[in-house]
């Protein structure tokens, strides 16, 4: 079912005429002597009152008649409709939805904790009403739903260089969880504006464990990097030393001039030099 609009008019309009016609008829009627005509007219001005009602900035009214839909208002201010259609009121405001922390496991298996902060609207006000029995309800399930659902779909952390993870790429794994939410949600009438992880961590049971993991990672890639810089140093160092003619070594002290140089280069404490006052050897 289809959002339509509905029928309505300017409420201080109709008030302005019906005001306007009561006080010619009545007045017409009084010169004629006429007070059934009165009565009438004061009949069909109660008729007409219920007709009011008052539409606030963004919100809307869904209005049936006899259990049809004839049609959404969403123009604001005072508006007048026919009195017999019935008017629910439906806000078309931006709302947050922050689900609850939940425990799922990643696509290796790994039990992590995750939440999600969705940002949504209702869309097709008559969807919203009559697709679904309560669109709010269906919301908060449906983007939970989701998110376990995209939660297992990812690691949470890298283990290759292309890996998509939920800790290392935010922004496509928050693209991805709402174009699934929006998908979910399409019957409902509801757009999705955004859809984030608000909480993310590795379940107690294996956190200390999984730090110690994430740690010896950083240790290894940092060794990894020293060992790059020093082997290009000693490189650089003996190509000089020999472009310069400075000393000649043959390969026995230059493996231990290599040697001697990385253990300086890659300790993770101060080097005591040992100085030899006597031959070169």
């Amino acid at each position: 079912m289809n959002e339509k609009i509905g029928f309505s008019i300017s409420g201080y309009v109709v008030f302005t005429i019906l005001l306007a016609a009561a006080v010619f008829i009545v007045s017409q009627a009084a010169a004629a002597n006429i007070e059934m005509v009165t009565v009438l007219v004061f009949i069909l001005m109660v008729a007409a009152m219920p007709g009011f009602f008052m539409v606030q900035p963004n919100q809307a009214k869904v209005m049936t008649f006899f259990g049809s839909y004839v049609g959404t208002v969403k123009a604001g201010g005072l508006r007048w409709t026919i009195p017999l259609f019935i008017r629910k009121n439906i806000s078309l405001r931006i709302r947050n939805f922050e689900s609850n922390q939940m425990k799922v496991n990643d696509s290796y298996g790994n039990p992590i904790e995750i939440a999600t902060v969705v940002v949504w609207s209702v869309d097709d006000t008559a969807e919203a009403v009559f697709e679904v029995d309560d669109y709010i309800s269906f919301v908060n399930i449906q983007s939970e739903s989701a998110l376990r659902n995209m939660a297992v779909s990812y690691p949470y952390d890298q283990h290759d260089g292309d890996d998509v993870a939920l800790r290392s790429h935010p922004q496509e794994v928050s693209e991805a969880l709402k174009i699934e939410i929006q998908q979910r949600l399409e019957k409902a009438g509801v757009k999705v504006h955004e859809a984030r992880i608000s909480h993310l961590a590795y379940a107690p049971e294996i956190a200390h464990a999984m730090l110690q993991r994430q740690q010896a990672s950083a240790i290894i890639a940092a060794r990894r990097l020293i060992v790059d810089g020093a082997v290009g140093m000693v490189e650089m160092a003996l190509q000089q030393l020999s472009e310069k003619g400075i000393v000649e070594l043959d390969e026995e002290r230059k493996a231990a001039m290599v040697s001697n140089l990385l253990v300086v280069l890659c300790s993770d404490k101060s080097t005591q030099p040992v100085v030899n006052t006597g031959s070169l050897y």
